[in-house]
């Protein structure tokens, strides 16, 4: 199994945090991983994306030009990297600053609402934890309980009085989820 995965959108969106957390998921299940961050000179608001590759084999390079999944935040992501999801692979997508949405018919598409659900369960700070329980649910490459010890060990020690709500909404992200018709 190998899957190579990029998210983008902007910064402050925790695009950086999602891939590590489930590189940290995939060490506690014995995989072989890599986190690969890119991000422009602002702190938030630029651009943000994040290669993230889990294995259970050896990987031979972070970089990859093609992807199995790709999770997209924003339109200028939904842009640039629409084009190298695989054939066969899988897009998800944030609805909320979308204008022109995905048009391809060979790849798998899912929506997700998880700007106007952290708001509607009143922390914007759940966003990105929404969008990687909804990843999980259509890509289960690593479990639950690995995701929460990922979770654990990418937060600092001052925030983990946040890891209930931030568990609960990974599970509440593959609930949300919705495969686009």
């Amino acid at each position: 199994m190998t899957e190579e995965l990029i998210i983008a959108g902007f910064g402050g969106q925790g695009v950086l945090s999602m891939g590590k957390i489930l590189a940290y998921s995939g060490v506690m299940q014995d995989y072989e991983v890599s986190w690969m961050p890119s991000y422009g000179p602002e702190m938030r608001g630029g651009t943000a994306n994040v290669t993230v590759m889990i294995s259970d084999k050896p990987i031979s390079s972070p970089i990859a030009h093609e992807f199995d999944t790709a999770i997209i935040l924003n339109q200028q992501s939904m842009d640039k990297f629409e084009s190298q999801v695989k054939k066969g692979g899988i897009l998800i997508y944030d609805t909320n600053g979308i204008t022109r949405h995905p048009s391809r018919t060979d790849i798998r598409i899912y929506t997700i609402d998880a700007t106007e659900e952290a708001a509607r369960l009143g922390n914007p700070r759940l966003f990105n934890t929404l969008i990687l329980g909804a990843y999980l649910k259509v890509r289960p490459v690593v479990t639950l309980e690995s995701t929460y010890k990922g979770l654990k060990k990418s937060l600092p020690e001052r925030a983990h009085k946040t890891l209930p709500q931030n568990e609960e909404a990974i599970r509440h992200g593959g609930e949300i989820i919705r495969e686009r018709a």
